[in-house]
């Protein structure tokens, strides 16, 4: 007798239930998998904004220290490091801060600021050693809290957190060779700025020391000839500290005074110049009010521009000087070290120039700023508040940001009124005529306050820079738009 044989249908009902239980846990499996995918990227996109959170926060500190002044006054004998980076309530903390604010997912993050030098490092700049006006150095962590999840949920976590850092530095040369850096001034790298004006000005700080009888510096015994911007020898600043109201008291940091052409008011060219070389606090014959704007002053001869400049508005455009100073020139070289003609972009004066004949440099300088018309006053332009520390920058009606947010007389933290120029070695000799190799020893960062028609400037130090030890190689450089130029160095 043949056996019965097996109903399939009895197996098929057997299995059909466990193949159930396999489709929910693959269910359940994807699903998981789905959710924690969402999480990883959630966290992963937040801490990359976290990142660049912490990257803008660092930047923002580090750019306040930068414009602040503080870093010529490396041993903060002025008593003004508190208020920029002091604490909570400091300038560059409540900069880190505000630049932290931008949130994603309404997620506010936590930001811890501190400053570091030498190896020390507090939430406040405070006691720090003198290196910290070298190199200042801000590092901010960002955390973020509560951020939206969704597989963690399932387990009972309420929520995750994320956390970024990074450290920027407002780097200064000045004195860097004797502070800060283990004996080895080897290490120290110049600052190589962009955009430089073309306004060589010699190494004399036409308000130190100050006046006597009314007598500025250079203007006969007493006083005598005026100190240098930055040793020669160390690029140490030689009068540090923040002084207010446009004068010396304290030291270079605001000290307001006229940049005015070492040329004759006639010719095509500035040969012959006025003085040889160009000084300080110069009073022509026979001066007139209107042609000359008198002391405080700092005479400066036109530097060669080779180039077109960019970014030149419509109504600053003419010679390539005339574009370099309302403008940016990117490719005239003004670097730390030796006046040689053999470097292959020598630092040149270049006397074929004339900034007042044609009215070049009033030209320029009204476009830039966006000064109304030239002259001894606020016309239009932005302006500088430098009564008490920190100094403000204040938008005049011309600014082209003006807005429904930002009106004429608001705080702002940029400006095209900030500009760079080169100091040279007062020591160079400088030809009637033509061109001449000088040894850039340092930069000035200066506010422009206002230019009058004859090619004179008047301008407020913001900060000064020198080119370190003096025994860098030439073209070796840290580029910026700054003498104090900032960057991350740490992420």
């Amino acid at each position: 007798m043949k056996k019965a044989l097996i109903h399939r249908s009895r197996v098929c009902r057997r299995d059909a239930g466990v193949t159930m239980i396999f489709v929910a846990i693959c269910m359940v499996a994807i699903v998981a998998m789905a959710a924690l995918s969402i999480d990883v990227v959630t966290l992963y996109l937040a801490r990359m904004e976290a990142q660049r959170t912490a990257d803008a926060a660092a930047l923002a500190a580090a750019r306040v220290i930068s414009l602040s002044g503080i870093t010529g006054d490396p041993s903060n004998n002025s008593g003004y490091w508190s208020q920029i980076c002091g604490g909570s309530t400091g300038a560059a903390t409540l900069a880190a801060q505000a630049a932290a604010t931008q949130t994603v997912d309404n997620v506010a993050p936590t930001v811890t600021v501190t400053y570091s030098a030498g190896g020390t490092s507090n939430a406040s700049c405070v006691g720090l050693p003198a290196a910290f006006g070298v190199n200042p150095m801000v590092t901010v962590q960002v955390t973020r809290n509560n951020l939206p999840t969704f597989f963690s949920h399932m387990w009972g976590n309420t929520g995750s957190t994320t956390t970024a850092t990074a450290t920027a530095e407002a780097f200064n040369p000045s004195n860097s060779g004797n502070v800060g850096n283990s004996g080895q001034p080897e290490l120290i790298t110049p600052v190589w700025p962009r955009c430089v004006k073309p306004w060589m000005v010699p190494n004399l700080d036409p308000l130190n020391p100050g006046p006597v009888g009314g007598k500025y510096c250079s203007q006969g015994t007493p006083p005598g000839a005026c100190q240098p911007f930055v040793s020669t020898a160390s690029g140490q600043i030689q009068n540090p500290g923040i002084s207010l109201n446009g004068s010396s008291t304290s030291g270079v940091i605001g000290e307001t005074f006229w940049l005015s052409p070492d040329c004759p008011n006639h010719g095509s060219s500035c040969s012959p110049p006025r003085t040889t070389p160009p000084g300080a606090n110069y009073i022509p014959p026979g001066f007139a009010t209107g042609y000359y704007e008198g002391s405080p002053n700092l005479l400066y001869v036109p530097g060669q521009a080779i180039n077109s400049s960019v970014a030149v508005p419509n109504a600053g455009s003419g010679d390539l000087y005339e574009e370099a100073i309302a403008g940016c020139d990117q490719t005239t070289v003004y670097q730390c070290g030796s006046a040689s003609s053999s470097l292959s972009n020598p630092n040149l004066v270049d006397l074929s120039e004339n900034p007042v004949s044609t009215s070049d440099t009033t030209n320029a300088v009204l476009a830039l700023i966006r000064q109304g018309a030239a002259g001894n006053s606020i016309d239009g332009q932005d302006y500088i508040n430098d009564q008490s520390y920190p100094f403000q920058l204040l938008a005049g009606t011309s600014n082209l940001m003006l807005s429904g947010s930002l009106a004429s007389g608001s705080p702002i933290t940029s400006s095209s009124s900030i500009v760079t120029v080169p100091v040279y070695d007062s020591g160079n000799t400088i030809n009637s005529s033509g061109t001449s190799p000088v040894t850039i020893v340092g930069f000035l960062q200066v506010f422009i306050n206002y230019v009058d028609s004859y090619g004179n400037v008047q301008v407020t130090v913001l900060n000064v820079s020198g080119c370190g030890n003096g025994t860098n190689t030439p073209g070796t450089a840290v580029a910026g738009s700054s003498p104090v130029p900032i960057r991350l160095i740490s992420q």
